[in-house]
């Protein structure tokens, strides 16, 4: 049975786009060359082997002339720097208008009908914000009220934070739900996103395994779908079942971080998974004859990306990098690996926003011989290989 795997470590960016300006980046923007010379190096000896180097000066990568890859690096077609926008492209999806932003936080319009839609009596913030600081400027408040915290940023995403030791996790959920019944047509929002948090020790910490994204629907057929519709399954880990609205998702599973999701990719591509638990509410599929495993590394975005912590980025990358052999050697000569990035979030720059930016591309087979691929200028060249190594 052919399988494909894509495996996108999220904002692992590498190099300004020419328009980056326009979302306000600098053009010294590059998340990872950045990070690896913030750090003296990367200590990432398969990505050297896959030919990651070759893509830049990525400082303790060095150059492989004997790269067991293919690598390249891919443009964005679609308007945008967000999760969705580079993920959708990816399954050839191209956005020709950009998701709204609200930087001056979200009018009263739109807030007065969350209000009265979800009986939450108040909000708390409204503004752009970094997730942990917010919930520690409000949480007091938000414990006194139970009103909601509600922020945004400079990406297209409405962010509801609660203590579910305060607000329970379903109704948190519920409130997404209706935000995103709200947050349509002309208010035009991406994400809604959960960000709930529990206090520890003292401090109030988020809780990734409980996160929850609630994506607009694809406004068309993706990859996932014309997998499904030719006798395949599609896998989705960590965040994927979300982006996709469960559109195109036959399998899912959700993750509390990188290694849960590596560990989960892993048992996949085992077949030690029991693909009879994770099965999804839109698709009852019982035979299939390929595979997408479709993976999301989040917390060189997350955790990283967003707090401008280079050190734990470089140590993300290098995570992943460790389970490079264990990933190959599960695999089989029916198998495609593909390493990608959705966008950039470079912890080394002013700010704590997503980065408008290139991403690498590094396409491994053992039927595969390395090599540079030429310039490709939309992130929907993933879904043309998957899509060619099915023979769709």
């Amino acid at each position: 049975m052919k399988r494909a795997i894509v495996i996108v470590i999220d904002s692992m960016g590498i190099g300004a786009m020419k328009d980056c300006t326009d979302y306000g980046d600098t053009r010294e923007c590059n998340t990872l060359c950045n990070v690896a010379k913030a750090v003296n190096g990367l200590k990432a000896p398969n990505f050297y082997k896959l030919g990651l180097g070759n893509l830049g000066n990525v400082e303790g990568i060095s150059k492989n002339p004997n790269a067991i890859a293919q690598y390249g690096i891919m443009k964005e077609a679609s308007k945008g720097k967000d999760t969705t926008t580079g993920h959708w492209e990816m399954m050839g999806l191209i956005l020709d208008k950009p998701f709204k932003v609200y930087p001056k936080g979200f009018p009263d319009e739109i807030i007065n009908k969350f209000i009265k839609e979800t009986n939450c009596k108040g909000i708390l913030a409204n503004y752009p914000a970094s997730g942990t600081k917010v919930i520690e400027d409000f949480h007091t408040e938000h414990s006194k009220t139970k009103f909601p915290i509600v922020y945004t940023s400079a990406d297209s995403v409405f962010q509801i934070a609660a203590d579910i030791d305060v607000i329970p996790l379903e109704t948190l959920y519920k409130w997404c739900q209706i935000a995103r019944n709200i947050l349509t047509d002309e208010y035009n929002v991406s994400r809604v996103i959960a960000r709930p948090y529990q206090m520890i020790d003292g401090k109030p910490v988020r809780i990734g395994a409980k996160r929850r994204d609630y994506s607009v629907e694809p406004f068309k057929e993706s990859t996932l779908d014309i997998i499904l519709n030719n006798n395949g399954s599609v896998l989705g880990i960590g965040k994927i079942e979300d982006i996709f609205v469960g559109k195109g998702i036959s399998h899912a599973i959700h993750t509390g971080g990188n290694t849960e999701g590596l560990e989960i990719t892993l048992k996949a591509i085992k077949n030690e998974l029991n693909l009879s638990e994770l099965k999804t509410k839109k698709y009852d599929i019982e035979s299939f004859d390929k595979q997408f495993i479709f993976t999301n590394l989040v917390d060189t975005d997350m955790l990283y990306g967003h707090r401008n912590d280079y050190k734990g980025y470089a140590r993300a990358i290098e995570e992943i990098d460790s389970y490079i052999p264990k990933i190959i050697n599960a695999m089989t000569d029916d198998d495609l690996l593909i390493f990608t990035a959705d966008h950039g979030c470079d912890p080394t720059v002013q700010g704590t926003d997503h980065t408008r930016e290139q991403v690498p591309l590094l396409i491994y087979s053992k039927n595969i011989t390395g090599s540079q691929l030429d310039d490709i200028n939309t992130f929907s060249y993933i879904s043309t290989r998957i899509l060619d190594w099915f023979e769709i």
